[in-house]
């Protein structure tokens, strides 16, 4: 029994206590922006790249509110307090105020931001437990604030806020899931190099010593450029950048100003597969090398090149691309068997490593350095490379988004660990994708998730072209790379609806997101730069010769049909589209939503007309809206982007207006299934959000049996055609599935292909491998149909039936 006195006494201490607690959980909360005015944020260290991201932040709160963050000298309550882990300010909070934060030593890149009291004041707390931890704690602040990551890059001004809060319970903690995430500028030529030397920033200058006579064809990217790519980076939580190389652009390390801005963004600087031992190769030796870039002939003067590269670098942020081939994308010069590369490779690594260890470290496993085995390297990887175990090998897909090839056991088990160097942009055969960027985000993801749980996680560099317009996928990809768990957990399609919300809002991204996922759709069933039914370097000129696909009629009409719905769609939701978003909706939506549109119709409206079957005035008419389009693209917000968007890269004659001509051989019959069974709907297979041509593929686990009740089979026999994704063999050495129809049995199909086959070629430019089984039909009864996997890897898009 409580007496009535003890129980008013507990009642006053209880009333007391909650009393002196209070103050310091008010319903106030924190607020990172109040009545408009900034809060006051306390840094006490001095690296650079926290220096970076605070300048950033103090911008993007100028632009929220009325105000940036003021900086002032002491860690005082109620302010933004932000540090390393073991600084001696944060240690002090921490044991002072009993602040308990997550398990951060030793970590790589993690931050926690964390709502605290300090001086019964709401406070936040920002621990890195490194510098770049630090720094994507500081830009988590500016999402927070609402500031897009391409804020800059895509012209999405950030929108006033009076008022931006964080509840007095908050707390986040985040670090990457693969630890270097980049991006690779390639194929520059009709877009970063143009805009950057002529438009944003022509007073680039080349370094000291340079000769200008041996650059006068070159243009410049310079450190103002890099720095707004470097902004971008750091906003995406990505740490690494192989810069432009090719032969229009001046080497990154000749240009004034573009080493030191690396460093102050905190940035690692690598290269790719031809550019060992951070030399541009392609150019460079032009420049300053002396004599053939041939090793076995020359290796003294290749040694020395490489030496004279890594004494300017000393301990700066680097990752060394090891071994060797041609200057740009060929063969190492000089050998002639794949026995005679390994031979020299293993040569040249030894050597590299004598100098890493000469210029930049005594311990070389201390070094960040990468193996790729790309193109012909692959072979002689295969061969037996020397490679010591402290190297990152690093993966290649086909240029076409399918990796082709994933670490064994062994590779999974190097203390290098493994990386991926992946397309969304690519130069070569069977044909360029250049212009607009439609790498599927599912596909994007069906091939990242497989490596990431094949322990693909040391590093990520992605072949961005431009930047633009793949900046979805960027994202996609960066924020992938940064924490694949969480894109698992909420699929592609709401990842690309939360990106769409931030750009334009809840109301617009729902009717955007529907426009987006079929636009990537029917790029994924052929891009717009494959709709010419033409080839790049192939030495039989016919395939420089636009000509019909081969389609019917009736699927003509109907894909046609498809892209004006959403084209129509994309341009009617611009009318409602706020102002300070136009900019960006152009550049996110509209150009690549209908001028992917035009290319379909100039081209498809073309071969009805060969025909006889419409009006070349309608693909006439098609090719001049993108001409429109992409003169308004280079014009927008006075002109910023003049030179970016070029609609005919490396002026190939699918770009072209159209020669009126008649057909030679008529058009495709219109083919059609009795029935047609999505991957996704066999009984066994594992659905892939949006991909394939409907947007519902289904991978079958090794080993695994999928299924599918085909009822009342009529006729004699029946053909079954098996769509799959043209991926590439996951952990052996082959892609094999068995095909069974009740009680008969199909022989064991392989689909692997080998290098640049015509087969290969055909799968990537269609987007399927295709096999064919005929059955006898036993009944008029249920039969199953079954799909077996011999092998990991196997992605059924769809099957198709005919009845014969």
């Amino acid at each position: 029994m409580i007496y009535p006195a003890l129980m008013k006494k507990f009642i006053l201490v209880f009333i007391n206590l909650c009393l002196a607690i209070l103050p310091l959980f008010s319903s106030e909360a924190f607020h990172l922006i109040k009545n408009s005015r900034a809060a006051n944020i306390y840094y006490g260290g001095t690296n650079a790249v926290v220096e970076t991201a605070l300048e950033l932040l103090a911008a993007d709160a100028q632009q929220v509110g009325q105000s940036a963050f003021r900086r002032i000298g002491s860690a005082d309550g109620g302010a933004i307090i932000i540090g390393e882990l073991n600084d001696p300010i944060i240690d002090k909070l921490i044991k002072d105020y009993h602040i308990r934060l997550p398990e951060m030593e030793g970590k790589w890149e993690m931050f926690c931001l964390k709502v605290i009291p300090i001086e019964k004041v709401p406070t936040l707390l920002v621990v890195g437990s490194d510098a770049r931890g630090t720094a994507y704690g500081v830009m988590e602040i500016s999402r927070k604030l609402g500031v897009s990551p391409w804020s800059w890059w895509a012209d999405v001004v950030p929108r006033k806020k009076s008022t931006i809060s964080l509840p007095v319970d908050f707390e986040d903690k985040q670090f990457p899931k693969v630890q270097f995430r980049g991006i690779f500028i390639n194929d520059e030529d009709w877009g970063l190099t143009p805009w950057s030397s002529k438009t944003y920033e022509p007073e680039a200058k080349l370094d000291a010593g340079i000769d200008p006579a041996k650059t006068k064809e070159m243009a410049t990217i310079g450190p103002k450029t890099y720095a707004r790519i470097f902004e971008l980076l750091l906003r995406l939580r990505a740490n690494s950048i192989w810069p432009a190389m090719h032969e229009v652009t001046v080497p990154f390390y000749f240009v004034q100003g573009n080493r030191e801005i690396a460093e102050k963004y905190g940035i690692y600087i690598g290269s790719s597969h031809c550019e060992p031992l951070a030399r541009n190769s392609a150019t460079e030796w032009d420049i300053v090398g002396r004599g053939p870039y041939n090793y076995l002939t020359n290796k003294n003067e290749i040694v020395d090149y490489w030496s004279n590269r890594l004494k300017t670098l000393g301990r700066s942020h680097n990752i060394f691309t090891l071994g060797m081939r041609g200057k740009h994308d060929g063969a190492m010069e000089g050998v002639k068997t794949t026995a005679a590369y390994k031979d020299a490779i293993n040569e040249v690594i030894k050597d590299q490593t004598d100098l890493l260890k000469k210029y930049v470290n005594a311990d070389p496993a201390q070094i960040p350095q990468v193996v790729i085995p790309y193109k012909e390297v692959l072979d002689v990887y295969r061969a037996g490379m020397d490679l010591p175990d402290y190297t990152t090998l690093m993966w290649c897909d086909d240029n076409y988004g399918y990796i082709t090839h994933f670490p064994n056991q062994i590779e999974r088990k190097r203390s290098g660990g493994n990386g991926l160097y992946y397309h969304v942009s690519y130069w070569g055969r069977p044909h360029d994708y250049l212009w607009l960027s439609t790498m599927s985000p599912a596909l994007i993801y069906q091939q990242l998730y497989t490596a990431y749980h094949h322990d693909v996680k040391k590093m990520w560099i992605v072949n961005v072209g431009d930047i633009k317009p793949a900046e979805y996928q960027i994202e996609l990809l960066m924020d992938m790379a940064w924490d694949m768990d969480h894109i698992q957990k909420i699929g592609v399609y709401q990842h690309m609806n939360q990106f769409l919300q931030r750009e334009f809002g809840h109301r617009l991204a729902k009717k955007i997101v529907p426009i987006m996922k079929e636009h990537y759709r029917l790029a994924y069933i052929r891009k717009p730069e494959f709709m010419g039914n033409t080839r790049t370097e192939e030495k039989d000129p016919a395939y420089k010769i636009v000509k019909d696909l081969p389609w019917s009629e009736q699927q003509i009409k109907k894909r046609l049909e498809q892209y004006k719905h959403i084209q129509d769609a994309a341009t009617s939701i611009g009318a409602s589209v706020p102002l300070d978003r136009k900019d960006a909706y152009f550049e996110l939506v509209l150009y690549p939503v209908v001028a992917a549109a035009k290319m379909n119709e100039k081209h498809l409206y073309a071969q009805l007309a060969r025909h006889g079957k419409a009006e070349w005035q309608k693909s006439h008419d098609a090719y001049d809206k993108i001409v429109s389009l992409t003169a308004q693209y280079n014009a927008l917000n006075k002109g910023k982007w003049k030179g970016m968007m070029d609609y005919k890269p490396r002026n190939l004659a699918v770009f072209d207006k159209i020669i009126e001509e008649k057909a030679v051989a008529p058009l495709a019959n219109d083919d059609q299934p009795d029935k047609r069974i999505p991957g996704k709907d066999l009984e066994g297979a594992i659905g892939f959000e949006g991909l394939g041509y409907q947007g519902q593929a289904g991978a079958i686990p090794l080993g695994a049996e999928a299924s599918y009740p085909l009822k009342g089979l009529k006729g004699d026999s029946v053909t079954i055609v098996v769509h799959l994704l043209p991926t590439h063999p996951v952990s052996s050495d082959d892609l094999r599935f068995e095909l069974s129809l009740g009680q008969q049995h199909s022989s064991t199909i392989s689909y692997k292909t080998i290098g640049r086959s015509e087969e290969w070629k055909e799968n990537v430019l269609r987007n399927q491998a295709i096999r064919t089984v005929k059955f006898k039909i036993a009944s008029l009864q249920q039969d199953i149909l079954r799909i077996k996997a011999l092998d990991e890897g196997v992605v059924v898009d769809e099957v198709t039936v005919y009845l014969d």
